[in-house]
């Protein structure tokens, strides 16, 4: 059995503790390895060889850290293909979309690349007499991110790269559900020319969740998970002292007003909502459909949705996987039932669905409910899973209103020929990520990805700028050079300029 370990201080290691967790093959259901899972010991080590690497990485130069950049970025490029093959294999995703990720994270190394201007400081001459006043930033030290399975590659890459190129030192604790993805990339650093200990994997559990949370040592924590997982690490590492950015889970909304193109409008919701089997953070899982709009609409979307073929990740035939795990398509599925007694309409139903010569995978058919309300239980929650609820309103006030009182704040999107309308929309919603006409509205790496309200904890985003500021603190250097002719006589009063 492949068993998947530790990367500590440029190797792979096993760790010293005995506890594994099993990593299935989703398309098969049938266990394909087993991962380490560390122990407060191996965290402490982990910590320890950043500490270390840190004290020389962050004092390399700009350009030393922009040529190793540049060289990850040739790797990922390369291996994108071997990547897209890894996490299909234990996420279940089709390998294309697993293409996809790969290249988004890999737009955040490119990103990263230009971090010489992005760490450009400010210089005032002359702020007061023979005084001038100039200000840079400087990186944390060790920090670490925690990462969910629904993107192993493109959501660490949303850390790293940024957290590296500003200076620091890297722990990463990826989903011990689909954990060899993150040793790849880790190889792939250490083919660029980084340091050994600049970047770490530990694979585990909440053992090694808690671990970083409270070692002295870890200056940030990143994390992208569920909401309340989201909200015990904002607090438990804020409590701790350290600088946290966690995003939290998702109820992404689409509106649909009359003017829109229908068959075009549904082709984007079906692919936004089935896409990765509607494991992905910025899925829209609920869609409003605004006054005359519903019934052609729900008509498309059942179309769309039938049409959808349903197989193993790796079969190129193949438009949607399964689900991670046989836990996760039971409890898509018992969403579906309580969405089914509370009186939703099932109109497309994928409960039951297996693929011919994999019996034994984790699969869930697209499925589409209609009349869903909002006090039904598959809509509250986030399903996180092929599950598309369609509700229904009068006006587009009242689709604004019904997507600011959910308590998620993720992504959300209007589609329209009405610029007015999707201006009203845009400025209306308490949304961190509006797409008009564009179903998943994630931004490009030079802007930065968050939310609001439940689906974020913490005053920064990731990557962009935001990233650089979150990796990185000011400095302010007030100075003086006074001369031997003019001596500047001090005073006991407090400072102004003159």
């Amino acid at each position: 059995m492949r068993t998947v370990p530790h990367w500590i201080d440029g190797a792979e290691t096993p760790g010293g503790g005995a506890r594994r967790s099993t990593v299935f093959d989703p398309a098969t259901g049938e266990q394909q390895a087993e991962v380490v899972l560390a122990e407060q010991a191996d965290v402490d080590r982990a910590v320890a060889s950043a500490v270390t690497a840190g004290l020389s990485w962050a004092q390399s130069s700009l350009s030393a850290r922009t040529r190793v950049l540049f060289r990850f970025r040739e790797l990922v490029d390369a291996a994108a293909d071997e990547l897209a093959e890894l996490v299909s294999s234990e996420h279940g995703k089709v390998v294309s979309d697993a293409r996809g990720e790969v290249q988004r994270g890999l737009e955040v190394v490119e990103f990263a690349c230009g971090i010489p201007q992005l760490l450009k400081g400010d210089y005032s001459d002359q702020v007061s007499a023979d005084v001038d006043s100039f200000s840079f930033r400087q990186p944390l030290g060790v920090v670490a991110g925690i990462t969910p399975f629904n993107f192993p590659v493109m959501v660490p890459m949303w850390m790293h790269p940024v957290a590296i190129a500003c200076g620091n030192v890297f722990v990463l604790k990826p989903s011990e559900r689909d954990p060899s993805a993150a040793l790849a990339v880790a190889r792939l650093w250490q083919q660029a020319g980084l340091p050994d200990g600049v970047f770490s994997v530990v694979q585990g559990d909440k053992v090694a969740v808690d671990t970083l949370l409270d070692h002295p040592d870890v200056a940030a924590v990143s994390f992208v998970g569920s909401t309340p997982i989201a909200r015990y690490v904002h607090q438990r590492a804020g409590a701790a002292g350290k600088r946290v950015q966690a995003l939290g889970g998702a109820k992404n909304h689409a509106v649909v007003l009359p003017d829109a193109d229908m068959a075009h409008t549904a082709a984007q919701l079906t692919a936004a909502a089935y896409g990765s089997a509607g494991q992905r953070c910025m899925a829209v899982s609920a869609t409003v459909a605004v006054g005359d709009a519903a019934d052609a609409l729900v008509q498309a979307l059942a179309a769309q949705a039938d049409a959808v073929v349903l197989g193993p990740g790796r079969d190129a035939g193949s438009d949607m996987g399964p689900v991670i795990t046989a836990a996760a398509r039971d409890r898509v599925v018992a969403m579906v039932d309580s969405g089914e007694r509370e009186g939703a309409q099932v109109v497309v139903d994928g409960r039951g669905r297996s693929v011919a010569g994999h019996e034994g995978g984790f699969f869930v058919g697209p499925t589409l409910l209609d009349g869903v309300t909002p006090d039904m239980e598959v809509y509250r929650e986030e399903v996180f899973g092929p599950v598309h609820v369609v509700l229904r309103v009068d006006t587009l006030d009242e689709a604004i209103a019904l997507v600011n009182a959910n308590p998620y704040g993720n992504g959300t999107a209007v589609f329209t020929a009405d610029g007015e309308s999707a201006r009203r929309f845009q400025r209306g919603v308490t949304v961190g990520m509006i797409g008009v006409n564009v179903p998943i509205p994630v931004p490009m790496a030079y802007y930065s990805f968050g939310g609001w309200k439940d689906s974020l904890f913490g005053d920064r985003h990731v990557h962009g700028p935001e990233g650089v500021s979150f990796y990185t603190r000011g400095k302010v250097v007030t100075a003086r050079w006074p001369h031997v002719a003019r001596p500047v006589t001090a005073s006991m009063q407090f400072p102004t300029s003159t």
